[in-house]
């Protein structure tokens, strides 16, 4: 291995504050013979899967770490001690699985209980939460650095000493020298600190960016983060551009004096060896009062509906599909996953919160349609099991479940009271800055006129990413290549696109776990309600039960239509119309779509225009 590896580096996911491209990110550190990195963003590790995955991708070792906010007290006190210090940095870095769910847990304690200007942990959390992990001291936030700086060597020492009581061998004093005066100012009490302690030093870049000439592009996305602009004299700055990621022989003309500040990242790095399992299912188990095998009891749910369904005389074939369905959902390890969806639909249609009759691929299953998880006869319509589940299928299945959008979320509830509130969390979601968002956005933090934004980013076809509107649009070149102020605002602009630009909470999707879900990934939280860290598709990958509860209007719709009907008709059911009715192809043939689910589209009306079904 080398004789240095990055270990505190932001990626955007230190939203608007780092702006390392993971991929990028990777590939430098590849480029530069550097045999691992770290990715250690501010506060959350929604890096970590995708980070994982780009390493492993060019055979670079992941290590998965965190720049904490910690407490200076206990993290439920809401305010500062010692001034107006609220938390100090602190960096946590996983050496296994262990260090890694203890990581979770401290992230997500830091929303759920410690959240106070941002999410905080504290000392007496480390103590519960601090195997498998390696502790660094941080930058000039951390609280020696901060000692250091007012005068405070003791206070610094006794700070170490805890740490060092607590982390062993695993805990370093963390050395930086990025040109600012603070930083040169105490690093030699660091270094006597080290000396006198007997602690290793850690030596780091506080890598925000990849190259040196990305320090502006950073600085656009704080400005971007915190409205200002870059002639604010209150804008936020770092104080010099050396904060990029930088090379073994530019890291050892910083810290030559002290090697064993540069060896020992190679020490860590050694240390850390976190795999993640993917591809491993992670069902909730379920119970039901009554039942002690959950498998007979689905079958026997299974063949009592099969019998309401089709009647004593079913159609050909019919059994052998449902037992056929039966033997596969078992053998794949699906029963419960099964139960949970009937549970909680059996719960919404006996408390007469309107329930969709099913869609996608999970219609195929004779199953779900006996035990009433769907209401489409997968034999009528010819429909495959197999696109659904099947033995050579990977991923989890998935049925998309619609609900009436107001009351969406009571169903939500009872799951969290069947399961535990803390076995269930919804699921994080980020809004990137699309081309036309960001060329508004870095044109405001430059502090260009909005009139020139605004016409910029007006001739940026639709859908098409700056880059493609230089290539494919010759108002767009021509722009770039005429006005000296948009092509600077468009070179910027291009350097954000595509970030992550806030985090909000997924329309639908909810995670359901066996433990807490803590346990298995990290959780932020928004408006109050647990989100985990990770997408949808990660969430997927890691195994774990995502299930879409979809709030659909058009199901609110019907269920109000049907009851005023039924003012006239109490016999009326939705679930009775026709398919088959020329009434209703004559007004599809016609383009009457407003309010037809999935056919409103002006794409999708003018083409039932145009093949006429009947």
């Amino acid at each position: 291995m080398t004789d240095f590896v990055h270990l505190h580096v932001h990626s955007e996911y230190s939203l608007l504050d780092g702006a390392c491209r993971i991929k990028e990110l990777v590939k430098r550190a590849k480029e530069l013979g550097m045999p691992a990195v770290a990715v250690t963003d501010h506060g959350n590790i929604c890096a970590a899967v995708e980070f994982y995955d780009a390493c492993k991708a060019e055979g670079i070792k992941p290590i998965i770490g965190c720049e904490m906010y910690c407490a200076p007290g206990s993290r439920f006190e809401k305010s500062g001690r010692g001034g107006d210090v609220t938390s100090y940095h602190l960096i946590l870095l996983c050496k296994n699985e262990e260090g890694y769910k203890n990581l979770c847990k401290l992230v997500s304690a830091s929303y759920t209980e410690g959240f106070y200007n941002r999410p905080r942990i504290d000392f007496e959390l480390l103590k519960q939460h601090g195997s498998g992990l390696i502790c660094m001291s941080a930058c000039l936030a951390g609280e020696i650095a901060r000692k250091l700086l007012n005068g405070d060597y003791d206070g610094a020492k006794e700070t170490a000493l805890r740490y060092k009581e607590l982390f062993g061998e695993d805990y370093y004093i963390e050395v930086q020298d990025h040109g600012l005066k603070e930083q040169r100012q105490i690093l030699p009490y660091q270094y006597r600190l080290a000396r006198e302690l007997g602690i290793k030093l850690c030596a780091t870049n506080d890598c925000h960016y990849i190259e040196k000439t990305g320090a502006r592009a950073q600085r656009i996305l704080m400005c971007i983060a915190t409205n200002t602009t870059e002639s604010d004299p209150d804008a936020m700055a770092f104080g010099t551009d050396e904060f990029w990621f930088k090379s073994q022989e530019e890291m050892a003309e910083l810290f030559g004096s002290h090697p064993d500040a540069l060896s020992n990242t190679v020490e860590i790095a050694k240390k850390c060896n976190l795999e993640f399992e993917f591809g491993v299912t992670k069902l909730p188990s379920i119970t039901i009062e009554g039942v002690s095998d959950n498998e007979q009891y689905l079958r026997a749910l299974c063949r009592k509906g099969f019998v309401k369904r089709y009647g004593q005389n079913p159609p050909e074939g019919a059994k052998e599909r449902l037992e056929y369905e039966l033997s596969v959902i078992s053998k794949m390890g699906f029963v419960n996953y099964y139960l949970i969806v009937w549970d909680f639909i059996r719960y919404a249609k006996t408390h007469d919160i309107p329930v969709g009759p099913g869609r996608g691929s999970g219609a195929g299953s004779i199953c779900a349609y006996c035990i009433g998880i769907t209401g489409i006869d997968p034999l009528k319509y010819d429909l495959l099991f197999e696109r659904f589940l099947n033995p050579e299928r990977v991923s989890m299945p998935d049925f998309d479940i619609d609900f009436c959008v107001e009351r969406r979320q009571e169903v939500i509830e009872y799951v969290k009271q069947k399961y535990g509130a803390d076995h269930v969390a919804q699921i994080i979601t980020f809004g990137t800055m699309a081309a036309k968002n960001a060329i508004r956005d870095t044109a405001r933090a430059m502090g260009l006129p909005y009139s020139l934004a605004d016409t910029v980013a007006k001739a940026v076809p639709f859908g098409m990413s700056i880059q493609k509107a230089i290539d494919s649009s010759k108002e767009f070149r021509e722009m770039y290549g005429g006005d000296t102020r948009i092509h600077e605002l468009i070179d910027m602009a291009k350097q954000v696109e595509g970030m992550p630009r806030h985090a909000s909470t997924h329309a639908a999707g909810v995670v359901i776990t066996d433990g807490p879900v803590s346990d298995y990934v990290p959780l932020q939280t928004n408006n109050g309600q647990p989100v985990t860290e990770y997408t949808m598709t990660v969430l997927e990958r890691l195994g774990l039960l995502k299930i879409d509860f979809l709030g659909l209007r058009n199901i609110t719709v019907i269920h109000r239509a049907q009851s005023f009907i039924r003012k006239t008709d109490p016999d009326f059911s939705i679930d009775n119309i026709p398919y088959d009715d020329p009434a209703v192809y004559k007004m599809l043939s016609r383009g009457d779509t407003s309010g037809v689910f999935q056919f409103e589209s002006g794409g999708m009306t003018s083409t039932l225009m145009k093949i006429d079904p009947h």
